[in-house]
């Protein structure tokens, strides 16, 4: 039997991820998409499980959300960038702990980036503690599915412990040079 390295598991992760960006390829993110892909690929659909149980398991060995943004308890690495393969979306991860944060933030959430969707986003989640939750545009997503619409901005947060975000961008489009409202 041959053994599991990291790069056959990252690639395993991105040839699961196909069939799903080949469907939503002519989608455009929003409210209405984000409830379609509740209620077809939700936390119980196996699409869901196979892409928590690969993402999670890339994390843990250290090939997705490898790069430290702040500290251990906020990380990202972009797996794949667009290309044709991937009907031209980008591949990435993202890890936030909000656990023992000192940001103050309300509910003890942890904060990241502000930052825009010129495009929009298909945001899959996965809570790895009970309570854990990251911030979508429908409110606190404790597993499942976000998709922030086209020019939609935010900062990325988590409650209640540690989330995974494993994130499809049409074209990669994602811009950190937007200002947050609360910014002086």
């Amino acid at each position: 039997m041959k053994d599991s390295r990291p790069t056959d598991n990252k690639e395993a992760l991105i040839a699961r991820c196909l069939p799903f960006l080949e469907e939503v390829r002519d989608m455009t993110p929003g409210l209405e998409v984000e409830r379609w892909l509740n209620e077809k690929y939700g936390t119980d659909s196996d699409l869901y499980q196979d892409l928590a149980r690969m993402i999670t398991a890339g994390v843990a060995e250290g090939w997705a959300a490898d790069t430290e943004i702040a500290g251990r308890r906020y990380r990202r690495a972009r797996l794949l960038a667009p290309c044709e393969q991937t009907c031209w979306f980008s591949i990435t991860a993202v890890y936030m702990d909000s656990t023992d944060n000192d940001q103050n933030n309300p509910e003890g959430s942890f904060r990241g980036d502000y930052h825009s969707h010129p495009y929009g986003e298909f945001n899959m989640v996965v809570a790895l503690n009970d309570g854990a939750a990251l911030g979508g545009p429908r409110g606190w997503c404790y597993g499942g599915w976000t998709a922030p619409a086209p020019g939609s901005h935010h900062y990325p947060e988590a409650k209640g412990g540690a989330v995974i975000a494993l994130f499809f961008l049409p074209a990669g489009r994602i811009a950190y040079n937007i200002k947050a409202p609360d910014a002086r």
